[in-house]
């Protein structure tokens, strides 16, 4: 994917601390066609365009801590995109046509970020480029490189190494990219795509009129909670009183709970179809629990098929099965084992636990101070 630069403006943002006041931002450099193709900042960056265009990014991120989102323009019901106002501004510098109106409207939008939260130094480049190949449509890249610390290169024979104060590399760049492309040549002008390598979400502060879909967990908690008041309506029958109230505060306190225990509520049917309707919804949600020390994650929609709970002797016991074992990182005894039948294994749960006897295992020899060796 290659890209053509159209105009490219290059800020500086100085400042420690986080005092935002004390911070300021300074133009370097607004570049046009030409002046890109023969600047450094060519070598630089062509790379990292096709890279932020072919990063991927999930509507429904796993994680809320997700690096990279995909983020949607608010526009109040019965309004077009126009009405807002991030929009707006990156709509103008997808329209500029000369160096000076890019730099007045890339103007604009540094001061916009200067007032989000916890601003670090750097640089930030704001660039309008064309992935020619595919689009005649521009795509706004805005780069931000906090300056490195500790940089140092070879200077000449005699001082050997010179310092650079203010280095800048590609390694954590935040990025964003509008519109968002989710297939080559393919534009979603409702949506842009951020990406912020740490955990600082300067992006998310900067742009306030942009909102992003909810996080696989969290989805799944809003889904569950209303399954829950489904099922509270559908038991009691519009029946009030305390034992309804007492229940309900019961599932309350363990969907608020961050370490939840079994609730033993459900039954395995009533369970296994709400996998399924939220598997339907969601294919790639997962279920991960721990069984005292034990962790366990895997597919949802395995739950009841290769996943199975159960109760023996007073004791929870989670089955997992398959066709095959696979092991990772350092070789274990437990590669080795020939498995028992079920049956046994179940003969043996609840028992006192035995103390293993060494004598019963190889052991390995280790070297003796006299076996002649070196040391």
């Amino acid at each position: 994917m290659d890209f053509i630069v159209h105009h490219l403006s290059f800020f500086v943002i100085q400042g420690d601390g986080a005092d935002n006041a004390a911070k300021t931002f300074q133009h370097f450099q607004t570049l046009d066609q030409e002046g890109y193709a023969d600047s450094e900042l060519k070598a630089f960056l062509d790379g990292e365009f096709q890279r932020i265009c072919k990063r991927k990014a999930e509507r429904h991120p796993v994680t809320e801590n997700a690096p990279t989102k995909i983020g949607r323009f608010i526009a109040e019901p019965g309004y077009e995109l126009d009405s807002n106002p991030n929009y707006n501004l990156f709509q103008r510098l997808r329209d500029a046509g000369t160096n000076q109106e890019f730099h007045s409207y890339a103007d604009e939008l540094i001061r916009l970020y200067m007032d989000a939260a916890a601003v670090r130094g750097g640089a930030l480049i704001v660039v309008k480029a064309t992935p020619n190949r595919h689009t005649d449509e521009p795509l706004l890249f805005i780069l931000k490189c906090d300056f490195e610390p500790k940089i140092a290169r070879i200077s000449d024979e005699k001082s050997l190494i010179s310092h650079v104060e203010m280095a800048i590399s590609a390694r954590n760049m935040k990025s964003i990219q509008y519109p968002f492309m989710p297939e080559e040549g393919m534009l979603e002008l409702w949506e842009l795509k951020i990406h912020q390598a740490s955990h600082a979400r300067y992006f998310e502060d900067f742009l306030r009129f942009v909102s992003y879909e909810k996080a696989m967990p969290e989805l799944m908690s809003e889904q569950m909670i209303t399954m829950v008041h489904e099922y509270m309506d559908e038991k009691w029958q519009g029946q009030e009183g305390e034992e309804r109230e007492q229940e309900a505060q019961r599932f309350e306190i363990w969907a608020a709970s961050e370490k939840r225990e079994l609730q033993e509520s459900w039954t395995h049917e009533q369970v296994s179809a709400a996998a399924e309707q939220l598997v339907e919804q969601q294919p790639n949600l997962s279920v991960a629990f721990k069984l005292d020390g034990v962790s366990v994650k895997g597919p949802l929609a395995e739950f009841g098929r290769s996943i199975h709970f159960a109760t023996y002797k007073g004791r929870y016991i989670a089955l997992v099965e398959g066709d095959a074992f696979q092991f990772d990182r350092s070789v274990s005894p437990v590669e080795l084992l020939q498995p028992p039948d079920l049956l046994e294994v179940l003969e043996q749960l609840g028992q006192p636990k035995k103390e293993q006897n060494s004598d019963e295992y190889p052991q390995a020899q280790l070297p003796q101070a006299d076996d002649g060796l070196p040391y």
